[in-house]
């Protein structure tokens, strides 16, 4: 087939890198192969809506520094609708689109994968703060977050240590403790609390209950936003989105009230939330951001659809999207234990 015009949106929750990525697609597409570009809008739905806008080298002129994603997202699943494929396919032609860069997470990815099937041409960019998709060591966005934890983390250090008190931090990680872990350990927490181990209030409190014993009298217990607590009923539900997942938040402060009720200690909770996927992206996620973007064109011009770039050692290779959804990459023991070390 021959390739002339390129979309490329970005689905799913936003995070520093997204503009990176879209800079190397249009600058490596332009220069090597002399495509045009047109940016989709407010990812799937722009799909499903025939959004979209030109991309040239002045619209992505300036954006490498830049948060979020000059194109907008969303986290709108075409294939909630029965006739979303076939939707998505005719607006592809419509748009005069010959193949679509997708750069999002599992559900992005997934939608990606079922258009692949019905053979269109498309091809996938990893995206997720919480560093959880399969078959890549690292997405872009994971290491600014972890950055922006672990300085909350030496701030949060000052006050705790002041006041006495145990401060509960809640991090994002619905399925997995990777930003929990990295940033848990960079920033001297005393305990972390992940999805992928089994934790109890009780051994938390005894945690705390020895470093006060030693003469510690503040704690820093860093829980990610989807951990399930055994001797506690601590799930933070506030909804569903359209792929059906489970709309999380609030962990923490249950959390923190069951500490405080079981030993005593004044205890406080942050939430992080929303600042962990704001702001200027490290240099690691602009670099990565941009690798991943010339590769995604490189598959295009290979016509080698159907697959997703990946990062695995200091190598971007090309892997199938089915191998990529579906399951989650969860944080390995030996990781845990390291942070386990300096627990308590």
């Amino acid at each position: 087939m021959s390739i002339r015009t390129v979309g490329i949106l970005t689905g799913g929750g936003d995070c520093p890198g997204l503009n990176a990525v879209i800079r190397g697609v249009v600058r490596k597409g332009m220069a090597e192969h002399n495509y045009r570009f047109r940016g989709v809008m407010q990812g799937w739905k722009g799909m499903m809506e025939c959004l979209w806008q030109p991309l040239g080298l002045e619209e992505i002129s300036g954006i490498l520094p830049k948060g979020g994603t000059i194109l907008g997202t969303s986290r709108t699943n075409p294939f909630k609708d029965p006739d979303g494929g076939d939707i998505v396919v005719e607006n592809m032609k419509r748009m005069k689109l010959d193949a679509l860069i997708a750069v999002g997470g599992d559900d992005t990815l997934t939608v990606a994968h079922k258009l692949a099937e019905m053979g269109t041409p498309v091809v996938g960019v990893p995206k997720t703060i919480d560093n959880d998709i399969n078959h890549t060591d690292y997405t872009f966005g994971f290491d600014t977050a972890v950055n922006i934890v672990a300085e909350a983390l030496d701030r949060i250090h000052t006050t705790a240590e002041s006041h006495n008190r145990v401060m509960v931090v809640e991090v994002m990680g619905r399925h997995t403790g990777w930003i929990a872990t990295h940033a848990g350990i960079a920033g001297g927490a005393d305990i972390i609390l992940i999805p992928e181990q089994k934790h109890s209030i009780a051994d938390t409190v005894e945690i705390i209950r020895k470093r006060h014993d030693r003469g510690k009298n503040f704690s820093i217990v860093v829980v990610a936003e989807g951990v399930k607590i055994e001797d506690a009923d601590v799930v933070a539900e506030s909804g569903r989105d359209e792929f059906g997942h489970v709309m999380l938040g609030g962990v923490g402060h249950l959390i923190g009230k069951e500490i405080e009720k079981r030993i005593g200690f004044e205890t406080r909770v942050t939430v992080l939330g929303h600042l962990q996927r704001g702001g200027t992206p490290t240099a690691f996620d602009r670099v990565l951001g941009t690798r991943f973007g010339i590769a995604a064109v490189e598959l295009v011009a290979a016509e080698d659809f159907g697959k997703m770039v990946s990062l695995q050692g200091n190598e971007i290779v090309a892997i199938s999207l089915a191998d990529a959804i579906g399951t989650v990459k969860e944080v390995d023991r030996e990781l845990f234990d390291i942070a386990r070390v300096f627990f308590g």
